[in-house]
């Protein structure tokens, strides 16, 4: 079966900026230059759109300077956008964009109760068939369970005990259904328990390569898109049969994002099972 070609939603940083503090490295004190944050932007796109990828754009919106991290903006399953609900207020408004924009294209928008916070695929990653999710510090636990019964599918919660990695995406990614990168110490006992008893390939990252966002990649076949300063995982990837890339990305880790956050796969991530099986009725990719 021929898979659709990679699409990839992002939000120019126009208004991008550290004007609030909302996880630990955020500083309003070191503010990003944003003429950098564009060429690293545009450096990420260019990267990606020479892997194949179609990228397809938000509009930014002033007063919303995490817009551009659009992996926020939902969890995407099959024609479904689940929508976001943000626990910070300072990124609720984000929310009714995100919304318009799926609505616009194709996508049956579904928002999760008021009271569950989710914060899309910042927290939400399929590997295999089995949606894990990450909950405590953004999204919460009730938010999963309404998840496995909205998309009828298995999903494990995982408790982020980490401040640091706030989302799941920052501390784990899927790159086939037998395979992830992750950062161990960002997990309970338990979360670590239960990834490597569902998962049979996993590549661990040091303390120092976590706190570069190796984690937080772009997974386009068997290509791999990171921040800098991640040699060691780019050599285990190598050994992996994966072609790794690697392109800066400092000024988004001042917010507390990296390459993974600045993007949303409208198809569906590589690894998620679900993209070799159409739904009944599916008319497909809009």
């Amino acid at each position: 079966m021929t898979l659709p070609t990679p699409r990839i939603l992002m939000c120019r940083p126009d208004y991008y900026g550290i004007e609030y503090e909302i996880n630990p490295w955020m500083n309003r004190q070191r503010q990003a230059d944003r003429t950098l944050a564009l060429a690293q932007w545009q450096a990420l796109v260019d990267l990606l759109g020479g892997l194949g990828a179609q990228i397809e754009l938000v509009p930014p919106v002033a007063g919303l300077p995490d817009l551009v991290f659009t992996a926020n903006a939902g969890l995407i399953f099959h024609q479904r956008a689940i929508l976001s609900h943000f626990r910070p207020r300072q990124r609720q408004g984000e929310e009714e964009v995100f919304a318009a924009w799926f609505a616009s294209h194709g996508f049956q928008v579904v928002r999760p109760p008021s009271e569950h916070f989710f914060e899309g695929a910042g927290d939400a990653l399929f590997c295999g068939a089995t949606l894990f999710a990450g909950y405590r510090i953004r999204s919460d636990i009730r938010g999963a369970q309404w998840l496995a019964q909205e998309l009828g599918c298995e999903v494990i919660p995982l408790e982020l005990v980490n401040p640091y990695y706030y989302h799941l995406d920052t501390c784990f990614c899927p790159l086939a259904p037998d395979t992830a990168i992750w950062y161990p110490p960002a997990f309970d006992a338990y979360g670590q328990r239960v990834i490597t008893q569902f998962i049979p390939r996993l590549v661990a990252v040091a303390d120092d390569e976590a706190r570069a966002f190796a984690c937080n990649a772009v997974v386009v076949g068997r290509h791999v898109v990171t921040n800098t300063g991640c040699p060691h995982l780019h050599e285990e990837l190598v050994r992996q049969g994966y072609t790794p890339h690697q392109t800066p990305l400092g000024e988004f880790v001042k917010a507390g994002g990296s390459a993974k956050c600045l993007t949303l796969r409208l198809d569906g991530e590589d690894a998620a099972a679900w993209r070799q099986m159409p739904v009944e009725g599916s008319n497909g990719s809009s």
